[in-house]
């Protein structure tokens, strides 16, 4: 933490958090009208941080509570906050930055119970859960979509 440059944190947080916030506040009396819904998006590093990313789980643990205040204030207005928790999903940038080496592959599917990445239609499909009626009664909920990291270490020893 003491090497990261003060640009970065705030980049990451001006990003993840506020961002958010600031796009949250400007849509809530629209969504207001029609009971709307908010879905954020998390991540498992904001439940269990990983080493060398203290901005980024800073600012995904902020999300995550942010998302349950904004789901206890939000609520009698009739808009349902819920956030999704991806785990490692396989994009262009995951893929180049993990998936392209079979060393880092293995280790990185090592954590995963599944043992493999998720697409990036897992998260869409969890969005479009938190979205519909059949929804109707989750609000204040991070949905974890990780094929497993976060229940605990898949070691075999």
């Amino acid at each position: 933490i003491d090497q990261f440059s003060d640009e970065q944190w705030s980049n990451i947080i001006r990003v993840d958090l506020d961002g958010l916030y600031y796009c949250s506040k400007t849509a809530i009396p629209l969504l207001a009208q029609s009971g709307g819904k908010i879905i954020n998006i998390a991540s498992i590093v904001g439940l269990v941080p990983l080493r060398n990313q203290c901005a980024f789980a800073a600012a995904k643990a902020g999300v995550i509570n942010l998302t349950k205040a904004m789901a206890l204030e939000l609520a009698p207005r009739g808009i349902r906050v819920n956030a999704i928790a991806p785990g490692s999903i396989l994009i262009d940038k995951s893929e180049q930055l993990f998936y392209h080496d079979p060393v880092k592959t293995e280790a990185i599917l090592s954590h995963i119970p599944l043992h493999r990445p998720g697409k990036p239609d897992d998260i869409a499909y969890a969005a479009l859960y938190l979205a519909c009626d059949a929804a109707a009664y989750v609000t204040g909920s991070v949905l974890t979509v990780d094929g497993g990291w976060t229940c605990g270490f898949a070691r075999d020893f």
